[in-house]
């Protein structure tokens, strides 16, 4: 939000530059779970990728309606068969004048977008007068973890310098927000440098892997950012607020930091509204940034210690960052056809200059990769199927998590712990024995400060939330610490 345009009652607040160029979780174990593991030799850097099949929708697929004159920073989210889009944008009828997040979905990224039960995009998270986002709540970043949904926003209550941080919002449907952390903001500018930009801390994107929520955002005043206040900043913790157990990545990996306001001693990518994925058959992450010939993707590996494959280009035109299209976790979906060789990478992001002089015309791009060699070792088939889940042999689900297959009697359980769902066996993983079941009606146990998880052969899996007490016809009991700690550690059944 460096510069506001004000056109009438339209403000928009959240972007530091509509149209310049931009130029690790914990371990996990085999994909034939506890059999040993031997050392892998290291990663080759920047590796060239293969690319084909180019594509893009050739029209806008969606916008706000009436008078939403702008319409840019998406993210989008593929997920029971259907593509889930929120993006900024401002409709005079959802007060206070400002930037909104509107939702809208469709059966695949090229749109039509429309809203819930179809016709106008919703407004569905605005300004909440007398907080830090009074005014505007704008670049929206949404993930699911269980039966939660997180949604990581820009706010500002005004024009006034340094005023952005970065929000937290929850919902159950994704469409109904209730703002967390007490309304205040999760992350604020550092201070530690003040440039002649000064939009300050903005722009989240959030990824869930291995039990750990991974926010990559702007922050014009940190030490490492550029001298336009560009630069690309991360942080982690298994608390989705960042409330407490922070790490801060900085030139030896990530490290403990104090908070969310520690300082900013390194960028992984010198550019704004930028998006982040984790891509699990090439077992990296994936950054999308704008430059000159279209979205840049650079990747890096797990503990952002190395950029194993050379960046890649989604070309085509662009005014303002892109939106990548993953899956709940924000991992980029599995391809049922090859999914150990083949990676879509597809995002939607504005493409022209609206007759308000701010970023629209919201558009599809992407791309395959190939040649992944997302099964050419035990690890690497580990994270390509990580989190999938897909029909077992007896009319049950099968979950992948860590190299475990987890076989769980109900669908819509399944459905809730894993980043996604895909409609058949996948032969790649048909070897791979039963660790455990999760039977219809197993208790689920809760301690006071442990949290929520379900012992099943004696392992204490660990849940994300209760979504699953419902949908698995469970109840909860309570046990004590030493009751907890009894079971044998297991893994988290949600990421």
């Amino acid at each position: 939000m460096s510069a506001l345009l004000l056109a009438g009652t339209v403000v928009v607040g959240c972007s530091p530059s509509a149209a310049q160029p931009q130029a690790e979780g914990t371990g996990h174990g085999g994909i034939s779970g506890d059999a040993p593991q031997t050392a892998e030799p290291p990663r080759a850097a920047n590796v060239p990728l293969e690319t084909t099949s180019s594509r893009q929708s050739g029209h806008e697929v969606a916008a706000g309606t009436a008078d939403a004159v702008y319409n840019y920073g998406p993210t989008a989210m593929v997920e029971d068969g259907r593509t889930r889009l929120w993006w900024c944008s401002q409709y005079g009828s959802a007060p206070p004048p400002g930037d909104d997040i509107l939702y809208a979905e469709a059966g695949s990224p090229d749109g039509p977008f429309t809203g819930p039960g179809g016709g106008a995009p919703a407004a569905v998270l605005s300004g909440a007068p007398g907080k830090f986002d009074g005014v505007h709540t704008c670049d929206p970043s949404v993930l699911r973890v269980g039966g939660t949904y997180y949604l990581y926003y820009t706010g500002a209550a005004g024009d006034h310098a340094l005023g952005n941080a970065i929000g937290l919002a929850t919902s159950s449907d994704g469409v109904h927000w209730t703002r967390a952390n007490g309304g205040q903001p999760i992350l604020g500018p550092s201070h530690d440098v003040h440039r002649a930009n000064v939009y300050g801390a903005g722009q989240p994107s959030a990824v869930f892997l291995d039990g750990w929520y991974y926010l990559m955002f702007t922050d014009t005043t940190g030490r490492a950012a550029g001298w336009n206040g560009a630069g690309q900043f991360l942080l982690r913790a298994h608390d989705p607020a960042f409330r407490d157990g922070v790490e801060a990545l900085g030139d030896n990996g990530f490290s403990p930091a104090a908070g969310t306001a520690a300082p900013r001693q390194r960028s992984v990518v010198d550019g704004f509204s930028a998006d982040l994925a984790w891509v699990g058959a090439l077992d990296a992450f994936a950054i999308a940034h704008e430059t000159a010939g279209g979205t840049t993707v650079t990747f890096w590996d797990r503990g952002f210690t190395m950029q194993p494959y050379a960046p890649l280009v989604i070309p085509g035109a662009w005014k303002e960052g892109p939106g990548l299209v993953r899956r709940p976790d924000g991992h980029t979906p599995t391809s049922v056809t090859d999914p150990c060789g083949t990676v879509a990478l597809d995002v939607v992001r504005a493409t022209r200059i609206g007759g308000a002089g701010a970023p629209t015309g919201l558009a599809h791009f992407g791309l395959d990769v190939h040649g992944a060699g997302g099964c050419s070792s035990r690890s690497r088939t580990t994270a390509t199927f990580d989190g999938v889940a897909m029909p077992s042999p007896d009319r049950t689900i099968d979950l992948f998590r860590r190299g475990e297959r987890i076989r769980i009697d109900r669908r819509s359980v399944a459905g809730a712990l894993a980043g996604e769902v895909v409609d058949r066996p996948l032969p790649q993983v048909g070897e791979l024995p039963v660790k455990t079941r999760l039977r219809s009606g197993a208790t689920v146990v809760h301690t006071a400060g442990r949290g929520y998880g379900i012992v099943l052969d004696g392992v204490r899996y660990g849940l994300p939330d209760t979504s699953i007490v419902e949908l698995n016809g469970s109840g909860v009991l309570e046990i004590d610490q030493r009751q907890w700690d009894a079971a044998a550690p297991g893994l988290p059944l949600g990421g």
